[in-house]
């Protein structure tokens, strides 16, 4: 018998100042079996820091929504679509392959990666020579302690309040609040 999804309730407060952009999500997001609580709350923080892109992208014509991710991977984690279903921008959680980032790369305007493990700096040192001619891509990299402290904040049902400010991401729960360095690596 195969092992189904968990389903996480959260409602996301967000206050991106940087970009003026203001908003409450109610979501409801799948965890395949195989994922990790951090790599959840990965893509969590990655919908809070990319919500601006549909005003950004789309002109506020489009929609950031989660892709089937684990279970389907020639989808995104996470993409801005315009309503048109042209993908604005792909985003992606960990540290695919070459492969992957070409066919992300050629479906859409831009690609994003967020890699989040001790193991990401030997991961790109491997993996940039056969992507760094994808003017389209982004990587960046977020500090691995943080990433498993929010790892440790996962519950069913959650209520959290992201600010970004001057670049600065500031995420918090009712008892915590982790701020969070990211780092350019393309």
């Amino acid at each position: 018998m195969a092992l189904k999804s968990t389903i996480y309730k959260l409602d996301l407060s967000i206050a991106d100042i940087d970009h003026g952009y203001y908003a409450e999500h109610a979501l409801t997001i799948a965890r395949h079996p195989s994922e990790t609580e951090v790599r959840l709350m990965i893509r969590i923080l990655a919908f809070a820091i990319n919500a601006h892109e549909v005003q950004t992208r789309c002109k506020g014509e489009g929609s950031l929504s989660f892709g089937a991710g684990l279970s389907t991977p020639d989808d995104a984690d996470l993409w801005v679509t315009d309503f048109q279903q042209r993908i604005k921008l792909w985003i992606d959680v960990g540290q695919p392959e070459d492969k992957p980032i070409a066919r992300a790369c050629q479906r859409s305007d831009s690609v994003r990666i967020y890699c989040f493990s001790q193991a990401a700096a030997l991961w790109w040192k491997r993996i940039e020579p056969k992507v760094k001619r994808f003017s389209k891509l982004e990587v960046l990299q977020i500090p691995s302690e943080q990433a498993n402290e929010l790892g440790t904040w996962a519950q069913r049902q959650m209520s959290l309040q992201a600010t970004i400010q001057e670049g600065a991401i500031s995420l918090s729960n009712d008892a915590q609040t982790l701020v969070f360095g990211i780092e350019s690596l393309s």
